[in-house]
């Protein structure tokens, strides 16, 4: 295969993708060389059906990654990241539709669902590159200012993206067909940059401000099903498609593949993001064991014998908690750190009593 700039002659005579019927001086698409069989349902022909069936696990599993995302309720980029995932699902949804022939490539909707679906593709790099800065925080995550910023540089990009994928589907103003240099750079360049900065922004993270290397491991991974993919479609397709004679091609195992590379987009994600168990309010009931004697007979006591727990409380035995007695616990009379606690006068140097008040925060 040879692939010439600002050229989809090549790269369409090798794999199947979904702007290629558009493509070509002739009008007509370019046909690759070799594609998967087609299946025929009652009256519908469905393309690429192995292809479709793929769309289908990538969505239920990008559902299952979504809710797993809302979940972490306090965890850092939770709002930005999960947009990606919204993005990608959607993609997917689209791309069955489209690969599978359901809505035919002769139907004059055809060339505007193909600029949604390059305007979501690009969107959706966007989005990534955007989250890899989220973890630098230079604008704090989850408020409207980080999450406006990423919706507004999504959509502008989103516009601009159907805006030359339509132009040049229908040779509007002095975009063409037969030379779609600026729909090349969208479809095929841009993606590869978002991706390249991603890493690189990841990689600096993890090695200036984490102590664990595990993140490298999905990071690894997540750019090697990438690559893995790139070259199976674009330069193993027809080499696939004839070996197994017609039943799968390059596009089948792309789709694979970037499915499997943004599971380790979540990985990672999930992999260097922390719950703050204080302010967690997850679905799993807690379980909580009681560790201070006191407590434990305060609740296993029955309450006729309040003068023999009152008692308890006044002693000057150690507890549990904190390394500090009961006395000191509930009466407020001592606070964490007179102990060798967390300080002098508890947190940050405030009194703390039980139950706190806001002035000992």
């Amino acid at each position: 295969m040879t692939i010439t700039f600002g050229s989809f002659d090549g790269v369409c005579s090798t794999a199947a993708l979904v702007i290629c019927p558009l493509m070509g001086t002739s009008g007509q698409g370019v046909e690759p060389t070799c594609y998967s069989r087609n299946v025929q349902i009652g009256q519908t022909l469905i393309f690429q059906p192995s292809t479709c069936f793929v769309h289908i696990v990538a969505i239920i599993m990008t559902a299952i990654m979504i809710y797993h995302i809302r979940s972490k309720y306090t965890a850092v980029g939770r709002k930005e990241i999960v947009m990606f995932f919204w993005l990608y699902m959607v993609i997917e949804l689209l791309a069955m539709f489209l690969d599978s022939g359901i809505i035919p490539t002769s139907n004059v909707s055809y060339p505007w669902f193909a600029a949604v679906y390059t305007g979501l593709v690009a969107t959706a790099y966007c989005c990534l590159l955007i989250n890899g800065f989220v973890g630098f925080q230079f604008a704090e995550d989850g408020t409207p200012l980080s999450l406006w910023l990423l919706r507004i540089s999504c959509f502008a990009v989103f516009g601009a993206s159907f805006f030359v994928s339509i132009a040049t589907f229908k040779s509007y103003v002095s975009f063409s067909p037969s030379k779609p240099i600026a729909l090349f750079v969208i479809y095929l360049i841009w993606p590869i940059l978002c991706v390249a900065t991603y890493t690189i922004l990841q990689l600096v993270l993890v090695f200036r401000t984490l102590d664990d290397r595990w993140p490298l491991g999905d990071i690894i991974f997540g750019i090697a099903f990438y690559a893995i993919a790139q070259v199976l479609l674009f330069a193993f397709s027809v080499t696939i498609c004839n070996a197994i004679k017609h039943y799968l091609d390059g596009l089948f195992f792309f789709t694979l593949c970037v499915l499997l590379s943004v599971m380790m987009v979540y990985k990672y994600w999930d992999s260097i993001t922390r719950e703050d168990l204080e302010f967690s309010v997850g679905s799993k009931a807690a379980v909580w064991e009681v560790k201070d004697p006191l407590l434990t007979a305060s609740v296993t006591a029955p309450s006729t014998d309040y003068e023999e727990d009152s008692s308890s409380y006044h002693a000057g035995a150690a507890s549990l908690v904190g390394g500090v007695s009961g006395t000191q616990y509930y009466g407020g009379k001592q606070a964490y750190g007179a102990q060798g606690g967390y300080g002098q006068g508890g947190y940050g140097g405030a009194r703390r009593a039980y139950p706190p008040t806001s002035e000992g925060y």
